[in-house]
């Protein structure tokens, strides 16, 4: 039996899939401690039946995508809101530095997944899906990227990134805790060494009075209108001849007019209504891209796959220890840093702050550390890491 979804049925599927994974992650503990986001809980288990259908040849299902670019655009131009280089000034000297230590752990996941897989026989980008794309970037940069490593050859693409994105989730769970561990008690550090700062240095202080209704509607309108804006930049990038994805231009554009409007008294930004519907779009977008997932590729791939990620793993534990603890001072803070950095290194912010909060309750406070890591990994690496991921792509690809 083939069913053949409209646009409509699709976007609906998507939201059943978001509720069912709210009310499955409330209730199991497990994916609540390894902060497995919500659409992947409930995606996995309808690609499960999905792979059921294909398994037995009862039924088969095709979608209508029609929506789904428009929610990556709507949340990667809320990404680029963020990038204010008025923010990254206030946060100071160690705010750049872990900004620039991040960047080159991006380069070097997509360095040992290039060369790691040429060692392993599979294309080079099997070893790009398997690299910042997941591990740096987690769901929603492995459901954007996918299309464009499809584009160039790898049909696999947003099966193989999303895998590694959830195997990244739980293996940055796992090893950031015990890296706390070893750093403090090597090192003999104490939570009394650590640097105090006030966490609300970055809040906003020229809000908008207005109400929440209007604050909504215009917020809604300046997203929309930046991802026109951002369109335009990606069809002038597609003239370049390279791969560039449409996240790419939606950022861009939001980064230039967030720094005009950060400069100006003229024009005032809804952050916190962009906010909300960005993180509402890139719900319902990893929604749309768990729902196409075949698991049934993942077949051919699974031993490479496994080595490829256990090594991003591997790498990610040295790098914290020998790289950001050694750059950012040997400190208290720079332990719980290296903390945090195991969780958006390999998977996402969420699972940094469980990390830095499990290391906080045994050995004390680092409020230096919970204001760093959420500033570059929410913010600004996810741009540094859109572009190296590009580049690597047109270059391998």
């Amino acid at each position: 039996m083939n069913m053949v979804l409209n646009q409509y049925h699709t976007i609906a599927i998507a939201i059943l899939i978001l509720m069912l994974g709210e009310v499955i992650r409330n209730r199991i503990f497990l994916l609540k401690k390894y902060c497995i986001p919500i659409p992947v809980v409930g995606g996995l288990l309808f690609t499960i039946f999905v792979l059921f259908g294909y398994e037995t040849n009862s039924f088969h299902i095709k979608f209508n995508m029609a929506f789904k670019d428009l929610f990556m655009l709507l949340f990667y131009a809320g990404i680029g809101f963020t990038a204010s280089w008025k923010l990254l000034r206030k946060g100071g000297p160690q705010v750049i530095v872990f900004l620039i230590i991040s960047s080159v752990l991006v380069v070097f996941q997509n360095l040992l997944g290039v060369v790691l897989g040429n060692i392993l026989g599979v294309s080079p980008l099997v070893g790009i899906a398997t690299a910042s794309i997941p591990m740096t970037g987690g769901h929603g940069t492995s459901a954007a990227f996918a299309p464009v490593l499809e584009s160039v050859g790898l049909e696999t693409a947003t099966t193989i990134s999303l895998a590694a994105a959830t195997f990244g989730l739980v293996a940055g769970s796992l090893i950031g805790g015990p890296t706390g561990r070893y750093l403090i008690e090597k090192y003999h550090l104490s939570s009394a060494d650590a640097e105090k700062i006030d966490l609300n240095l970055l809040n906003e202080k020229d809000v908008v009075k207005e109400s929440k209704e209007r604050a909504l509607t215009v917020g809604t309108y300046q997203l929309l209108l930046t991802v026109g804006f951002g369109c335009i930049i990606s069809d002038l990038l597609t003239k370049t001849g390279l791969a560039f994805p449409a996240s790419v231009g939606g950022m861009t554009a939001a980064l230039i007019v967030r720094n005009w409007a950060d400069n100006t008294t003229s024009f005032k930004l809804r952050l916190n209504e962009i906010s909300i519907i960005s993180n509402i779009s890139l719900l319902i977008f990893l929604a749309l891209s768990m729902m196409t997932l075949k698991l049934w590729q993942l077949t051919s791939l699974a031993i490479p796959m496994l080595i490829l990620l256990l090594a991003q793993t591997v790498m990610m534990f040295f790098f914290a220890v020998f790289v950001t603890f050694r750059f950012m001072g040997e400190s208290y803070d720079a332990a719980m840093i290296a903390v945090g950095h195991c969780g958006f290194g390999l998977g996402a912010v969420p699972t940094a702050m469980a990390n830095m909060q499990s290391v906080e309750s045994k050995y004390g406070a680092s409020p230096r550390a919970f204001f760093i890591v959420p500033l570059v990994g929410s913010l600004f690496i996810n741009i540094v890491n859109s572009f190296v991921i590009t580049f690597f792509i047109n270059f391998f690809g």
